[in-house]
């Protein structure tokens, strides 16, 4: 038997860097996926394949040292196996709708997919429980992984993530579309994550300024996404991106991108740790191609939806 599950993308809409200081963000999922299809074999042995390599170790091998790419997904391997005192082998393979390292949650979403499908092979399970075992698996790669990107991805649709840990999914869907351009320059969060904290130590005042007005933009973005008024929600993505170019996340690259849909966007910001990844301007049906015409002369771009769905699973 063959078990298929596959898990979001995700995107931050506001609240990158702030919420590390106390404040909020509001993610999302979209309608990009990563795929995991898993099955049992009688080799004893952890197989994986997917776009970024392959790899094949006996199943007794520590998940500790492995490469980080792969080191989620054993660790999810191994809990299965010991689990359910299975003597198989598992091989997984896994194929991805969008990019990894651009702050799109690829992490995230190769865990939940891969809980969901290699936990399949064992039975059913909860979403409650695939995500405790995504949150511990992403942590042998980010020890500090708040769990707010395999949330969304587990259940889809759009939350608000406060620093303390709650989480409120948000119960309506705004009708718009997401226009996502990759920079191509590859970023470091951790060293990113390291300058802000660089820049709060050395200019506290205009830091905690920074960080009341961010807090109103989230209260307000969240207004406008329950009345779905994107002109005003476009001038707050706009907003956002001002305060992370005063705390230095964002680079003359992620600028000029932003520019070039600034006359067809309703607004645009970047997305996730900045100074590098992604960008994501604001559209619906009246300037969705404008403003993906304007990104792809330049960049790799594409449009996306708000995905409600999260993981899903089958069997084959």
């Amino acid at each position: 038997m063959k078990s298929i599950a596959s898990a979001p993308a995700k995107i931050i809409l506001f609240g990158e860097h702030f919420i590390v200081y106390g404040g909020k963000a509001i993610l999302c999922s979209i309608d990009k996926r990563i795929t995991v299809e898993s099955e049992l074999t009688k080799t004893g042995q952890i197989e994986i394949e997917s776009q970024l390599g392959k790899l094949k170790i006996p199943k007794s091998d520590s998940y500790k040292n492995a490469d980080s790419v792969f080191r989620p997904i054993i660790y999810i391997a191994q809990r299965m196996l010991e689990k359910f005192h299975s003597e198989s082998g598992v091989t997984i393979r896994v194929s991805a709708e969008f990019p990894s390292g651009v702050g799109l949650g690829s992490s995230s979403a190769c865990c939940v997919a891969a809980a969901g499908s290699i936990s399949g092979l064992f039975g059913k399970h909860t979403k409650e429980e695939i995500l405790k075992i995504a949150i511990d698996a992403e942590r042998t790669i980010f020890e500090n992984t708040s769990g707010a990107d395999c949330t969304v991805c587990v259940y889809g649709g759009i939350l608000e993530y406060s620093k303390d840990g709650q989480i409120k999914r948000l119960e309506f869907v705004p009708k718009f579309e997401l226009v996502v351009a990759n920079s191509g320059m590859i970023h470091s969060t951790s060293k990113v994550v390291s300058m802000v904290r660089q820049f709060k130590d050395k200019k506290q005042e205009i830091f905690s300024s920074l960080c009341m007005q961010e807090k109103n933009l989230i209260e307000d973005a969240l207004a406008c996404l329950q009345k779905n008024d994107l002109t005003k929600l476009g001038k707050l993505m706009t907003q956002n991106q001002e305060f992370l170019e005063k705390i230095r996340v964002s680079n003359d690259m992620l600028s000029s991108m932003i520019n070039l849909v600034k006359d067809t966007a309703y607004g645009a910001k970047l997305t996730g740790a900045g100074d590098g990844g992604c960008i994501i301007a604001l559209a619906d049906k009246s300037n969705l191609e404008k403003t993906l015409n304007a990104l792809a002369k330049k960049y790799e771009c594409f449009s996306a939806k708000i995905d409600t769905n999260g993981l899903q699973r089958s069997s084959a």
